[in-house]
């Protein structure tokens, strides 16, 4: 009997262990939301929140408790979720509850100031949306499937007109064309 009860603690010791272990699956989700906390830009990375119908009362939860505050972090719904307002945006950055927040907000930090420097410091819904395209490059380029790849903001936007170069010139829409142009206009005019 005895080696039985100590058999099921090092059993739960082990779980307990396998369950804190690091992961470099450190993003659950992505998301940008505008001032009216509907979605413009949504990436899960796994299956917390598996139908849409879940995701959207996930954000409509997280926007109804973070759009009046002024701080950068909140714990919900046993996640952490980082997060960021400008004029007419919020940026959420969300990961597990045991997760090092200051990561996260590298995550957070490097997706905003890769989008100013692409948006040209215009950082609000309606040059987000002419530049989608962009957005979804630079979340490519921080984060693939969970797992932080960068957190250089300089090295996102280099990456993402990269990127839009390998694309023929024919079959790029102007707003890349656009942007590759003004962000590196050495590219694009062979200066």
């Amino acid at each position: 009997m005895h080696h039985d009860c100590k058999k099921k603690k090092q059993y739960k010791v082990q779980k307990l262990f396998l369950m804190s272990e690091p992961s470099l699956y450190t993003v659950k989700a992505v998301l940008i939301l505008d001032n009216d906390g509907e979605r413009l830009y949504a990436k899960y990375y796994d299956d917390t929140y598996p139908t849409v119908k879940e995701q959207k009362a996930f954000e409509k939860n997280i926007f109804n408790k973070t759009h009046r505050t002024d701080s950068e972090i909140a714990l919900l719904e046993g996640l952490t979720v980082v997060y960021k307002s400008n004029i007419d945006l919020f940026f959420y950055v969300i990961g597990s509850s045991h997760e090092n927040e200051l990561m996260l907000m590298a995550v957070l930090n490097c997706l905003f100031d890769s989008l100013s420097q692409m948006l040209r410091k215009n950082v609000e819904k309606r040059a987000l949306l002419e530049n989608m395209e962009g957005l979804f490059l630079a979340v490519d380029e921080i984060v693939d499937g969970g797992v932080i790849l960068e957190s250089d903001p300089q090295q996102v936007v280099h990456r993402v007109a990269l990127r839009g170069d390998d694309v023929p010139l024919t079959e790029q829409t102007v707003t890349q064309v656009r942007t590759t142009s003004l962000l590196y206009p050495s590219l694009c005019c062979g200066v």
